[in-house]
């Protein structure tokens, strides 16, 4: 059956992509039923496309991300959104992105001030801030690589030192850079949860 899959963030959840689907002709009532009152700003569509066979797609990419969903009864997958992109389009009949990023204008005025203050709050990680000390170990989560801290920004990772967005492209081998913090663990915790903590606080 023909359908919607899209591909949502927001801004309080850094570093997750919601993957999921809709037979509606306007999936844009869907989104907007995602900002209810347990979200406190709503949802941005980065990929919106039309589909041959949406539960079946969907059902593909959930189990292609699947070992990066943070809980098995939630659509919600820590990945870089480019990679879901990039998947994404090699199904799509119809990009139909735009005319969802459209309709989200209509949410009121207060929630996109609210989503908007939330993103430009988004830092650089700095290993300093975040109480990570220099000398500390980050542990890959995928495979067994590690990076040793050398500085705020700066790790040295198979012998080289660079900062973690080079060291996460190198060992995820991708031509583009990803958020760092999603793919590595600091005293079992991941970097993003660390991350979280410092430096996101809601109104």
């Amino acid at each position: 059956m023909a359908g919607i899959i899209y591909l949502l963030t927001n801004p309080a959840m850094p570093g997750l992509v919601k993957i999921g689907k809709t037979t509606r002709e306007d999936p844009s009532l869907r989104i907007g039923e995602l900002y209810s009152t347990g979200v406190p700003v709503p949802f941005n569509c980065v990929k919106a496309v039309k589909v041959e066979d949406e539960a079946a797609i969907e059902k593909a990419l959930h189990i292609a991300f699947g070992p990066y969903r943070i809980n098995s009864q939630r659509e919600f997958f820590e990945i870089d959104e480019l990679q879901a992109k990039i998947l994404l389009d090699q199904f799509s009949t119809e990009d139909v992105t735009p005319q969802i990023q459209a309709e989200s204008d209509t949410i009121d005025e207060q929630s996109k001030a609210a989503s908007e203050r939330l993103s430009s709050r988004r830092q650089n990680m700095n290993f300093e801030e975040m109480s990570i000390p220099i000398g500390a170990t980050l542990t890959a989560v995928r495979g067994d690589d590690i990076a040793v801290v050398v500085g705020p920004k700066k790790v040295t990772f198979r012998g080289e030192e660079m900062s973690l967005t080079r060291a996460t492209r190198i060992i995820l081998e991708l031509e583009y850079s990803v958020q760092p913090s999603p793919h590595w663990r600091f005293d079992g915790e991941l970097l993003i949860d660390i991350y979280n903590r410092t430096y996101i606080q809601l109104d």
